[in-house]
């Protein structure tokens, strides 16, 4: 069980450690979810299934699914302000 722990905790920070240098936003975001899964299973195997099951319900799920819309919702700001960029500039054209 104890190697079991040791194992994971490095995954963990080996994945956190990935998690800051992917360039995509939405990577850095679905691993930092994997990061927050792997401490609720890590908070299980030593005993604490109720900090477990939080983690794994807010840190993992809640967490992800928040970040992920947000960066959607970024997303489609970025390119609605691009098109009307671009719209403006051929109308600049026209003139």
């Amino acid at each position: 069980m104890t190697i079991l722990i040791i194992v994971l905790g490095m995954i963990l920070v080996i994945t956190a450690v990935a998690a800051l240098y992917v360039k995509q936003l939405v990577s850095a975001i679905i691993i930092a979810g994997v990061v927050s899964l792997i401490g609720s299973i890590l908070f299980l195997l030593v005993g604490a299934p109720d900090v477990a099951m939080t983690e794994a319900a807010i840190g993992s799920a809640l967490t992800t699914v928040i970040f992920l819309f947000a960066w959607s919702r970024i997303r489609d700001t970025r390119r609605s302000h691009d098109t009307t960029a671009e719209s403006g500039t051929k109308e600049e054209q026209h003139d």
